[in-house]
């Protein structure tokens, strides 16, 4: 696929001022990167944002870890004192043309260095201000840790995964940063265009809770609307609280198949030449009321062939259902290959990684950069800021 040039993204000539760290904030502005704003990360002086040594594996690339490659390509860097007058005046210098600013501190934390938005929009009355919190600016969790597996916990989303008697069960990656980083990119975006129509600028707010409540608003109005019933997860192929009978992980003899909708329990009976189930081919409820027996009973017969023979039989008669592959089976699949969703990325000569593409296309071709994340402070001397690079 073609990429799209710098100077035809919808963002081209937009300024970013990120004052986050770890993963909410970064996401957020690496997203509005992509569609072509200048995104420079304000750090703290030879410390930086704590992500860039925050390792998630022991892959260590040009003195940051890969998380922080992968969160921080095609930004900038300078490093800023907050506390130090010259370089809280160069700040609001750079606040005084800018688009758009982000920060991601506790509650209390970005006002008393005098950066909140009420004093940021005296500098600069048309700036998109953007604020990640953990649990919102007010209440009695919100000077707790905004962290991602302790938003995950208090959500309630840990007991929608798995089989009914598995314990409570996290999701696999930094779901709630993530959730909120794309919120975020979202607000500050339509603040953007409402900007464009009445000339204003706008304080954009969300937090790793409220991400993840809104991440769970379909099966969440369920509850509300069915005597708040708490939702009962299956004892066998646990795969969502609220979907009944085929829907799951099924083991085959050399795999797992992935099994969501059908046209009937009869139909899928048919082709997997199952019997004993007959009983609940003409009662609706019964793919929920007896979904744990259904289950059983398919997954002993899944169990009897390879994935593919299913596939083979299954896909024709329009059953939905998939392999399941890991990565390595993904990446070489022709439908990824396809895609073009790979780029090499590079910092300085003879240092570069692989990394992975913005998910939008925009006329027909991708948001790739080669642009590496930034060392500390990298473009300090570009932006007129003393100290020197780490």
């Amino acid at each position: 696929m073609k990429q799209l040039d710098q100077e035809n993204r919808p963002l081209n000539g937009l300024t970013v001022l990120d004052f986050s760290q770890f993963l909410s904030g970064p996401l957020c502005s690496l997203k509005l990167a992509d569609l072509g704003a200048r995104v420079i990360k304000v750090e703290r002086p030879n410390v930086g944002d704590l992500c860039r040594h925050l390792y998630i594996s022991d892959t260590d690339i040009d003195g940051d870890n890969s998380l922080f490659h992968a969160i921080n390509r095609n930004k900038e860097s300078i490093t800023a004192d907050l506390r130090n007058l010259d370089d809280k005046a160069r700040i609001v210098e750079l606040i005084k043309t800018a688009d758009v600013m982000i920060q991601n501190f506790r509650p209390g934390v970005i006002e008393r260095h005098g950066l909140g938005y009420d004093e940021v929009k005296k500098i600069n009355p048309k700036i998109i201000y953007g604020s990640i919190s953990g649990y919102g600016e007010d209440g009695p969790w919100k000077d707790l840790p905004g962290q991602d597996l302790l938003a995950q916990a208090r959500s309630g989303l840990l007991w929608l995964t798995g089989n009914k008697d598995d314990a409570p069960m996290p999701m696999g990656l930094a779901v709630a940063d993530m959730m909120a980083g794309n919120a975020l990119a979202q607000g500050i975006l339509a603040a953007l265009v409402g900007r464009g129509i009445h000339g204003r600028g706008a304080l954009v707010e969300t937090s790793l809770f409220e991400a993840l409540i809104d991440f769970q608003f379909e099966v969440l109005t369920t509850h509300l609307n069915d005597g708040n019933r708490l939702p009962s997860r299956s004892e066998v192929m646990g795969a969502h609280a609220y979907l009944s009978a085929p829907y799951g992980i099924y083991q085959t003899k050399d795999g797992y198949l992935a099994l969501a909708m059908t046209p009937s329990l009869q139909t899928l009976c048919d082709l997997l030449e199952v019997t004993g189930l007959e009983q609940f081919y003409d009662d609706a409820k019964a793919l929920m009321n007896k979904r744990d027996l259904i289950k059983t009973v398919l997954a002993n017969r899944l169990k009897k062939k390879p994935t593919a023979d299913w596939l083979a039989v299954l896909q024709p008669a329009d059953i939905w259902c998939s392999e399941v592959l890991d990565w390595a089976e993904m990446r070489d699949s022709e439908a990824y290959k396809i895609m073009d969703f790979e780029q090499k990325i590079s910092r300085s000569p003879g240092v570069s990684l692989d990394a992975l593409r913005s998910p939008i296309r925009i006329d027909g071709k991708t948001l790739k950069s080669s642009i590496a994340a930034p060392s500390l402070g990298q473009h300090n001397v570009n932006l007129g800021f003393n100290t020197e690079a780490k």
